[in-house]
């Protein structure tokens, strides 16, 4: 529904956040919504929204109370912004706020709203844990009961083992296999050896603490409960220690503590408008979202489960008439190195090009000295729907202090998704 003669450039203005804290420590006491109400309140002071009406804030969280139904809604009312500002909940997994982004950039490019912000969150340390469905049951036959009667025999039905407790769940549905052990099957498939998963998960580590000692977080993180930095970078570990820690998903498995992204409590928010509304501001332009796809694999059926972003890359460099090699930063989150190293590959696969993705020959390898370089999702943290908009986030100011330039963002979700985008200035 184009509002307008013709599509609008989409800037992105930039970003903040909270510190990313691996869970049950420093976030332990609080929740989605007043982290991502810190999140957002960071983005309206930097940019002096204070009092301000966009055209909608989108954002999400993958783990959340069934209260939380209004999340987004709930958190904007205590941002600073207009009160008249809506708020939508989205949620795709692991990809939330990047689908939240391009969510919001479409409204912008189609003229329906001037400005607004997109952004994700998410807890571990704050999981809703429930009594299971027996016991809901029950409650439920008290509830429909039509006489004391009924409502008795109902509650005497109660027993113990009806209380006991249940955590959201971790594994896939379809399958009954965690992320990490569907990992697990996609380096051995691809034959990703310990040693390279470790040497990526160093250079994250080597790489996010740089960017923190040189200041490149400075104005991309506020401090939140007493945390002022990312509490889950390591700037002295090494491929030794790295090598002696135990695999976490398999006996004989690759996949460890030190290669995998941890639990993560955390929020970030991105606000994107029409070149007009910033301009009326007085505020600049880091870089534009100029595509965005998604896409998904039939892991049930045999495909691995992390492997859609390559799809959706494809698909979108076709729309953008792009090559692989055209860029010069490219943004993978790191749910796992070996899921990183597992697309890398694949897009360096005649075979795999060819036959999964359709393509006359593969799309061939990037330079990986343009990989994730103020560190990744392993050294940074990922609370699950708050990656995507860090992410924008920080690939904007990338493209602003180079001047110029083209950035691939890839991002991996549970159920077998994943969202990609591109930026440019």
């Amino acid at each position: 529904m184009l509002v307008g003669t013709q599509p609008r450039r989409v800037a992105v203005i930039g970003g903040a956040r909270i510190p990313f804290a691996r869970s049950h420590g420093a976030y332990a006491k609080v929740g989605n919504q007043e982290m991502l109400t810190a999140a957002l309140k960071a983005v309206v002071n930097k940019y002096a929204l204070k009092g301000a009406l966009l055209g909608d804030v989108v954002a999400g969280a993958v783990v959340k109370h069934s209260s939380q139904w209004n999340l987004t809604r709930e958190a904007l009312l205590d941002s600073g912004l207009d009160p008249h500002t809506p708020g939508l909940d989205m949620q795709r997994a692991c990809g939330t706020s990047l689908e939240a982004a391009i969510t919001v950039a479409n409204k912008i490019a189609l003229g329906q709203i001037e400005a607004g912000i997109a952004g994700g969150v998410d807890t571990a340390s704050d999981p809703p844990v429930v009594f299971g469905r027996a016991y809901q049951q029950v409650l439920l036959r008290m509830h429909r009961a039509k006489s004391f009667g009924e409502r008795a025999a109902a509650a005497l039905s109660i027993r113990p083992r009806h209380f006991k407790p249940v955590f959201p769940g971790v594994r896939e549905p379809r399958t009954g296999l965690s992320m990490g052990e569907h990992t697990e099957k996609m380096a051995r498939e691809w034959e990703i050896p310990r040693a390279a998963q470790d040497e990526l998960s160093l250079r994250s580590h080597q790489l996010a603490h740089r960017a923190w000692s040189e200041g490149f977080y400075a104005d991309l993180v506020v401090p939140y409960l007493g945390l002022e930095t990312d509490n889950n970078v390591r700037a002295d570990t090494s491929l030794e220690k790295l090598a002696k820690l135990k695999p976490s998903f398999a006996q004989d498995g690759s996949l460890t503590a030190g290669n995998s992204t941890p639990l993560t409590d955390g929020a970030a928010a991105v606000l994107l408008a029409s070149e007009d509304w910033a301009r009326a501001r007085g505020l600049p332009v880091l870089a534009y979202l100029t595509h965005g796809k998604v896409a998904a694999v039939d892991f049930v059926g045999g495909e691995g489960l992390l492997m859609a972003p390559t799809y959706a890359v494809a698909r979108m460099l076709e729309d953008a008439r792009l090559t692989l090699q055209d860029f010069d930063f490219y943004e993978i989150h790191e749910a796992f190195a070996a899921q990183v190293l597992c697309t890398l590959k694949a897009w360096e696969s005649e075979k795999y090009c060819r036959d999964r993705l359709g393509l006359p020959r593969a799309l061939g390898s990037i330079d990986r000295a343009k990989l994730n370089v103020k560190g990744g999702s392993v050294a940074v943290g990922h609370p699950f729907a708050a990656t995507g908009a860090r992410i924008v986030a920080t690939l904007g100011k990338l493209l602003a202090t180079r001047g110029s330039g083209r950035g691939l963002i890839s991002v991996c979700t549970a159920g077998g998704m994943g969202v990609t985008a591109i930026m440019e200035r």
